[in-house]
């Protein structure tokens, strides 16, 4: 019986990089990606910073051109979406009626915007950013308007902040918790974003809630807060955080919780179907607990993984996440998950605009933040790849010798000159 190949569902970074790591090893089975976008799969990251700075065009952002799918026969079904899943045929129903079999699924479905839960958010004016489609109905209303509000102080949302600051609007972010990135970064990397983002010209308020947003002939004029203040806004970016898109999974009977349940090496209790990035909830390697990353990173790393395996190399997911967030002139990067970190070190000084936060876990390291210090940063994930760590002493004296500590992990083949 002739191999129905595989199926890949989502079109994002996750996506795509199943199906080029498969061919990279030697995978010669059919491979189809589903993408519910009308367009080639895409780098979403450029949508909040270079793309709607204008700085980068919509061919910039295509991951391949579609010769690359034609030459590695690659078959690209965009604007479709899968529908449901017929398990027991092993088979895929798209939207328009097509009917795709597998002996691989990889669900790599990503996640949807949260959306705002409050009077008038259905108004015109009311935007989220995820597609670029979405960015394009930004960039459209951009030029006429004024007043923005954005809604939400995360990194999209401090994002779209620092986009519409450089373009010279008048910006108020309203955030309902006490500092900005809260979940991501220390107090450290929140207050030194807080000030810049106020020496950018945005108005910042903090430990307040967005309580309605107000209308004139269906359009946006104005937004009500918590406090009982009102501001003007002609416009209104959310980005109040994602959720997985786990609707075909869950239609298909498979486990799911906070995103669609895989094990170690990223399969569902179904033995041919896997699932990646920000749609999948798999468990930390050393730890076992289960968690979900919304990160290109991890979304990339678990395309590899999961292409591996489906072409005969099975290992386990254990890749040291890393993340990113452009904001003007300031580039943050970082490694580990810092959340439940005890300790934080400074290393540099905030005011030169280039430092890190070394954080830990008693004394052990567990991640770095890193603005404008893309050394450190690198440092960070090769040290947490090999299981090590620096004390914070170490961390915190500019004398100590980060090169020649990873030096001292390197293999004496690597460290030999040529």
């Amino acid at each position: 019986m002739p191999s129905s190949g595989t199926v890949i569902i989502g079109a994002g970074q996750g996506g795509y990089q199943v199906a080029a790591s498969l061919r990279e090893h030697g995978y010669a089975e059919r491979i189809v990606i589903v993408g519910d976008e009308p367009v080639l799969p895409y780098q979403r990251p450029p949508l909040s910073k270079a793309y709607l700075l204008g700085e980068m065009t919509a061919e910039r952002l295509w991951l391949r051109p579609q010769s690359y799918y034609e030459k590695h026969q690659i078959d690209l079904v965009t604007g479709d979406r899968a529908v449901a899943i017929d398990r027991a045929a092993a088979r895929v129903e798209l939207a328009s009626g097509a009917r795709l079999s597998y002996d691989h699924l990889v669900l790599a479905t990503g996640a949807r915007n949260r959306k705002l839960p409050v009077e008038g958010a259905d108004l015109t004016g009311v935007l989220y950013l995820r597609t670029l489609a979405e960015a394009d109905a930004i960039q459209h209303r951009f030029a006429a308007a004024q007043e923005i509000v954005v809604a939400g102080a995360g990194f999209i949302g401090l994002e779209l902040a620092a986009v519409a600051s450089k373009r010279g609007k008048r910006v108020s972010v309203i955030e309902p918790l006490a500092r900005v990135m809260s979940r991501a970064v220390s107090p450290i990397v929140s207050e030194f974003y807080a000030q810049a983002h106020a020496q950018w010209g945005v108005n910042l308020l903090l430990n307040t809630r967005l309580e309605r947003i107000r209308g004139e002939g269906g359009r946006v004029v104005g937004v009500a807060l918590s406090d009982g203040r009102e501001l003007p806004a002609d416009l209104v970016l959310v980005g109040i955080g994602i959720e997985p898109e786990t609707d075909l999974a869950q239609g298909a009977g498979l486990n799911v919780a906070n995103g669609i349940v895989v094990d170690g090496k990223l399969k569902t209790a179904d033995e041919k179907i896997s699932a990646i990035g920000d749609c999948a909830s798999f468990p930390e390697a050393g730890s076992g607990r289960m968690m979900r990353l919304e990160s290109v990173q991890n979304a990339v790393d678990q395309g590899r993984c999961v292409a591996r395996r489906i072409a005969g190399e099975p290992a386990d997911y254990a890749a040291v996440p890393w993340f990113w967030s452009d904001q003007r002139d300031l580039k943050l990067q970082m490694v580990g998950l810092t959340a439940g970190c005890d300790r934080t070190v400074l290393r540099g000084n905030p005011e030169q605009r280039a430092f890190s936060v070394f954080c830990f876990r008693g004394d052990k390291l567990v991640g770095i933040e890193s603005i404008n210090h893309a050394g450190e940063h690198m440092f960070g994930r090769r040290l947490l790849a090999a299981g090590e760590s620096v004390t914070p002493a170490e961390a915190g004296d500019l004398s100590f010798d980060l090169k020649a500590r990873l030096a001292r992990l390197m293999p004496a083949r690597e460290r030999a000159p040529r």
